[in-house]
């Protein structure tokens, strides 16, 4: 199994030891591009052409509800 397959059975599976550098990786190969505003924000923004937006926190550990945001992003994408 290839790093890239571990890290999507990883956030598929819903594991809590997730990495905020994991999540951004998986977002930017799925085509979002990520901004992290000015001003001392600890969020990212992350933007895709014809999608919603997707603000994450930048703080570990991540919480479970934007694991949760991440793999609805890689089962919609792989439809």
């Amino acid at each position: 199994m290839s790093k890239w397959e571990k890290l999507l059975s990883k956030i598929t599976s819903l594991s809590k030891d997730v990495r905020f550098a994991e999540l951004k990786r998986i977002m930017e190969e799925f085509g979002y591009i990520g901004r992290k505003p000015g001003s001392g924000s600890s969020h990212w923004t992350f933007r895709k052409e014809g999608k919603p937006p997707v603000t994450i926190p930048e703080d570990e550990p991540i919480k479970l509800a934007y694991i949760r945001l991440v793999k609805q992003i890689i089962e919609s994408e792989g439809e």
